[in-house]
């Protein structure tokens, strides 16, 4: 059995709770942000990915018109910090309400540092970090995606295993549905098959 569920009968927010609840893990972008006036904005947004490696763009998407994409709109650049599992409460503290004009590496505590390429603040405790600049953006509904192309990119190299990050050292939070989040546990490693090497169901036919 399963149950139907129409979006065109369905209050807005009741379809959204079915989604986020569906579309799951969700990795997070920590973005951060700096007003045309000087102020260091910074708040995660769950719905994050990559466009393109050549060249490289990142993508989220803001729902509502908030502090981050007006700063982006505004001045042309951001920061994507990674979310780490131990950084839990801090990130979740960035994610309230605050009023316009409210910097939320101060409301939060959260100890910040220069970028190399772009305005806009890094988080210091974040072990990634991808300095963007603004690439295009898109609206859709009551949503805007936004395409960062990825200037500069840093690493701690407390997370890297021959020049490489390790999921069990970055350890990354992700957004579930709810006020659920997920963290890294049971990876399993399984290589993709090429063609030639094909031995699965039906293998005499494809």
């Amino acid at each position: 059995m399963r149950v139907d569920f129409d979006p065109a009968e369905m209050a807005p927010n009741d379809f959204y709770k079915l989604l986020t609840a569906t579309v799951v893990p969700r990795p997070i972008a920590w973005v951060s942000t700096m007003s045309p006036d000087g102020t260091a904005n910074l708040a995660p947004h769950s719905f994050f990915s990559i466009a393109s490696v050549r060249p490289p763009v990142v993508l989220f998407s803001s729902v509502g018109r908030k502090d981050t994409l007006r700063n982006i709109e505004a001045t042309g650049q951001f920061v994507v910090n990674f979310t780490p599992e131990e950084l839990f409460e801090q990130i979740n503290d960035t994610a309230t309400d605050f009023p316009h004009g409210v910097s939320e590496f101060e409301a939060a505590a959260i100890e910040s540092e220069p970028s190399l390429r772009v305005k806009p603040l890094r988080v210091a405790a974040a072990p990634v970090a991808l300095e963007c600049e603004l690439h295009s953006t898109v609206r859709i509904g009551d949503g805007t995606v936004v395409f960062g192309r990825v200037l500069h990119a840093v690493v701690s190299d407390g997370v890297l295993v021959e020049g490489h990050p390790e999921i069990d050292k970055l350890r990354p939070l992700s957004r579930l549905g709810k006020n659920e989040w997920g963290t890294v546990s049971g990876v399993r490693d399984l290589a993709r098959i090429r063609h030639e090497d094909w031995r699965g169901p039906a293998a005499d036919r494809y």
